[in-house]
């Protein structure tokens, strides 16, 4: 597929059209004409184009407008033309830009609902984002019904996922999982890949990084057909992996959405507190006291940590549910619906949590702990602000070492993160 991509289509002209949509802000849109210039990233300054440009399937687009989309983001509009016609994908963009619906609008357009024959294989490295994205292509095939997705991962009973696969009318033809999973089904070979056409990585960079995950991505990657096409996606992609991610494709489009240093979730209020680690409880305690928010995420550093933060903020009468990867996987899932539902408004999570999930409401992200690497502070913040919104995040430097890090932060994406002031305007980080 990607190996023909010098066939199809010169895309000088369209890339002259995206510089031009992005130039010129819709004029029936007030506030973006001072800001458009300035947030290429962002969701200002893309709405003269629709989704109906992208000569989707009918199906598709009904069940676009059922999901409430209206235009889609510069990575969507950068993005969706090369990857429906089957072009191989390497994309980086901030956290809340619409990445997932890139790669699920790409495959669904493309694949060919054999009975029996799985097409589409998605990894992800945490069950959380599995179950997500599984949950996406629901809604967005919501027209297309012949087309089935599952989703594997483990902690759950083996004998399910090889039942399914074993029988052609429930088996998939859209697999979503993760590698672990996935390999143990291809070796007791109840799973067979030799019809994949689409190969997906969703944070590929956290797959690709950690060596054992990466000899199990290779491993099904080597499973499938020479010839097929490969997206990968992540909002932190370093130039050491972005080389190992360029030796599973052949010529890839490469799109680097903002530049890659810098931190730009747009609508997104950025501060810390300077605490000593006894004084952290009562001021989280003040915080989600004083300010205004629809939802928030707590990131602790461990196991212990979340479940002792949680019993606390219930023995206070805060809203709090907790999710960790200690937990039994049904739990997990079970408590990320609930907060996802709107069930819970205040979460305590650990860094599993940290990466791709959207639940649209949250809108504050508190850093009880100073995170241990910088990458893990975007993605951990990306939480809040997601397209289109806004948000605050806020990070409890107790000591020297969290110090360092926040320093880290802060040269590693060009951004100051002031002190918390006194009183915040709330129209700063609440969506009207």
């Amino acid at each position: 597929m990607a190996d023909h991509h010098d066939d199809l289509v010169d895309y000088d002209e369209y890339d002259d059209v995206v510089e031009s949509i992005n130039a010129v802000p819709a004029t029936n849109e007030p506030e973006a004409t001072e800001e458009a210039k300035d947030k290429k990233g962002s969701y200002v300054g893309v709405h003269s184009t629709g989704f109906r440009d992208f000569l989707l399937k009918p199906e598709l687009l009904r069940a676009i407008v059922d999901c409430g989309f209206e235009h889609p983001s510069e990575v969507q509009q950068e993005c969706i033309p090369q990857s429906i016609l089957g072009m191989d994908i390497l994309c980086q963009a901030k956290s809340g830009m619409g990445k997932t619906a890139v790669f699920v609008l790409a495959t669904l357009q493309q694949v060919e609902a054999v009975p029996g024959e799985v097409a589409v294989v998605v990894l992800c490295h945490t069950r959380e984002l599995a179950f997500q994205i599984k949950n996406e292509y629901a809604r967005f095939s919501k027209y297309l019904p012949e087309v089935r997705s599952e989703v594997f991962y483990g902690g759950t009973p083996l004998k399910r996922d090889q039942d399914i696969l074993k029988n052609k009318e429930l088996c998939p033809h859209i697999l979503v999982g993760t590698p672990g999973r996935i390999l143990a089904l291809i070796k007791d070979k109840t799973l067979n890949l030799k019809n994949v056409k689409h190969f997906v990585l969703d944070e590929c960079d956290k797959m690709l990084d950690q060596i054992d995950m990466r000899r199990d991505v290779q491993e099904i990657f080597r499973a499938t057909p020479h010839h097929k096409q490969v997206m990968m996606f992540s909002a932190t992609l370093s130039k050491d992996t972005r080389v190992t991610c360029k030796k599973f494709m052949q010529n890839p489009l490469e799109i680097y959405v903002d530049d890659e240093t810098k931190l730009t979730l747009h609508g997104l209020q950025q501060y810390f507190v300077g605490i000593t680690e006894a004084q952290k409880n009562r001021k989280l305690n003040d915080l989600l006291d004083s300010l205004e928010f629809n939802q928030v995420c707590i990131f602790v550093k461990s196991v212990a940590r979340a479940d002792q933060l949680n019993k606390l903020l219930t023995d206070c009468n805060f809203p709090s549910i907790c999710i960790h990867g200690s937990m039994p996987q049904e739990e997990r899932i079970a408590r990320y619906k609930a907060f996802k539902e709107f069930n819970r408004r205040i979460l305590v999570a650990t860094d599993v949590f940290a990466r791709g999930l959207d639940v649209s409401r949250v809108n504050v992200v508190i850093n009880y702990d100073v995170p241990d690497a910088a990458d893990t502070y975007l993605h951990r913040v990306g939480r809040a602000g997601r397209f289109g919104t806004k948000g605050l995040a806020v990070t409890f430097v107790a000591d020297d070492k969290d110090a360092e890090i926040l320093k880290q932060i802060q040269s590693r994406f060009e951004v100051q993160i002031p002190e918390l002031p006194d009183e915040i305007d709330v129209s700063t980080y609440m969506t009207a």
